[in-house]
């Protein structure tokens, strides 16, 4: 996570106002608005493979993939004027199922995602594994899919939302693990996700 670009507290109104108009990415988090951090190239190459083998199997499918440049809402809805709460985010990886609902009629920021990836790194691990996920758990419903996934190892943790609402998370480590999301009928080879990436012997 990038430092807050100032310490005052933005409405969800103004965030956006200043998001479209602006040529770098940020997100918001509770009135607080964040410059996006830049990505490695290991992040880049990541997240393109994953890509390439999800549209390869989602062609013909309800589901539609959305990388990068859409925005998904976590919080209340209907969404209270002028308020200050909730969370806009930019995961790597967004899958939705069927038809996209918006946040308003600028169509980018989608509050029904079925299925989000982040592919991790040292500013935003925390974050992803923590408040982030803590967001997307209570204010996206449609959310049945969490998936992890780490640069400097072969390393993927897939969390499942169960019957009863509770969450159960597999990790998968090695190239030769294959990942299944059941939802939207997906096979993830973890040596074509890591496809041209070097790890470190240690």
């Amino acid at each position: 996570m990038s430092l807050a670009t100032s310490d005052s507290s933005h409405t969800v109104e103004q965030y956006l106002e200043i998001e479209r108009q602006a040529e770098e990415r940020y997100f918001y988090l509770d009135g607080v608005i964040y410059e996006m951090a830049g990505e490695s190239p290991e992040h880049g190459l990541i997240s393109t493979n994953l890509t390439g083998e999800m549209v390869s199997q989602l062609r013909g499918t309800p589901c539609a993939l959305l990388s990068k440049d859409m925005k998904v809402r976590s919080g209340p809805d209907p969404f209270p004027p002028r308020s200050k709460k909730g969370l806009f985010s930019y995961p790597d990886i967004v899958v939705i199922r069927g038809e996209m609902r918006f946040h308003d009629t600028h169509r980018d920021v989608v509050v029904n995602p079925n299925v989000i990836i982040e592919v991790l790194s040292e500013s935003t691990e925390a974050f992803d594994r923590g408040e982030k996920f803590l967001r997307y758990k209570k204010w996206n419903p449609t959310l049945t899919d969490y998936l992890l996934v780490a640069q400097a190892a072969p390393r993927v943790e897939h969390s499942i939302r169960q019957a009863d609402e509770a969450w159960m998370t597999y990790v998968y480590q090695g190239l030769d693990r294959v990942i299944e999301i059941k939802s939207i009928n997906v096979k993830l080879a973890l040596s074509l996700v890591y496809e041209r990436i070097t790890f470190s012997d240690t």
